[in-house]
């Protein structure tokens, strides 16, 4: 997943997801418009309910069919789970749908990954929520095994994979590339040695970029433990922007913190996406508020602020 030479930054843009039910034309419609637009990829929560005190309950899509969707109506795009909870599919099956996926799009998908943390939506559709880091650990080797070797014969003790193989192979020999969104040790422990890429969500650091640093040290230290160049990873980060008519997005995240959102002019904008460049970050995903077909136009400007960057 690196960034070809004559792209400094890519930025993506993630769609609704509990904002507001927003129903498939109008998604249909923003993902093309953001892809005519200059957004380089598409990313989608995968979520199942959430059900905060003092709120109406809210679910959002199934996150593998919308993805199937998307890379069916685009054509350019990189398209990916934000980040698909390995908990939800038998490992082998995530993995399977991955591929195909891959294939819809012609080799745009980016595997995001990650052990969850919503329980509401575990008891409700009957997942186990007990050993979360264990279970993504069997999952993770099964998914990431398959994709990249084609067949894996695995008996854990959450999960079972006996004789597997993944038929017809993805577009990509390797399969997608592989993202895990986790700032916890044990997880950066378990994926640090194999993933393309690494994703920071903003309310981890603030949405500053001064507090962005604190995260990436954790990343790049869990990096040098197990031998591995950090710069061999893809830093990635979702950005809270504000635009007009913004007001506080709401989503199922309860996790809220000191989360003040990137706003201003064009160049203001694209001043403050061009610092995370220089903190090292390679792809940034943008979370808009209100996520909009007006948000996704007005941001036409910054991209090609940016775009003018690239030699």
């Amino acid at each position: 997943m690196s960034v070809p030479g004559d792209k400094a930054l890519k930025v993506g843009v993630q769609l609704p997801e509990v904002e507001r039910e927003v129903r498939w034309p109008e998604l249909a419609s923003m993902a093309t418009l953001a892809e005519d637009v200059g957004f380089d990829s598409l990313w989608v929560g995968d979520h199942l309910l959430y059900r905060n005190e003092g709120e109406a309950a809210k679910g959002p899509w199934e996150a593998w069919s919308q993805m199937a969707a998307l890379a069916a109506i685009t054509s350019r795009v990189e398209i990916g789970p934000l980040v698909a909870a390995t908990s939800f599919h038998s490992p082998a099956m995530l993995a399977k749908k991955a591929a195909t996926v891959d294939e819809i799009s012609g080799g745009r998908l980016i595997l995001g990954l990650g052990a969850g943390w919503n329980e509401t939506e575990y008891s409700a559709f009957g997942f186990a929520y007990d050993n979360r880091v264990s279970r993504f650990e069997e999952a993770f080797t099964i998914i990431r095994t398959l994709l990249r070797e084609g067949a894996i014969d695995f008996d854990g003790d959450y999960y079972q994979a006996r004789d597997c193989e993944l038929l017809p192979r993805g577009p990509r020999p390797g399969g997608p590339p592989i993202m895990v969104g986790s700032e916890g040790p044990r997880m950066l422990r378990i994926t640090m040695p194999h993933v393309d890429a690494w994703n920071a969500w903003h309310a981890w650091y603030g949405n500053s970029v001064a507090g962005l640093p604190g995260v990436l040290e954790k990343v790049d230290a869990a990096c040098a433990k197990v031998g591995r160049d950090p710069g061999e990873v893809v830093h990635t980060t979702t950005v809270l922007v504000q635009l007009a008519g913004g007001t506080g997005r709401a989503s199922g995240d309860t996790d809220k913190r000191d989360t003040v959102p990137l706003r201003g002019s064009s160049e203001e904008i694209a001043a403050g996406l061009r610092a995370y460049a220089a903190l090292g970050i390679r792809h940034l995903q943008l979370v808009l508020d209100p996520i909009t077909a007006e948000s996704i136009e007005a941001l036409a400007p910054v991209l090609a602020l940016l775009a003018a960057d690239s030699p």
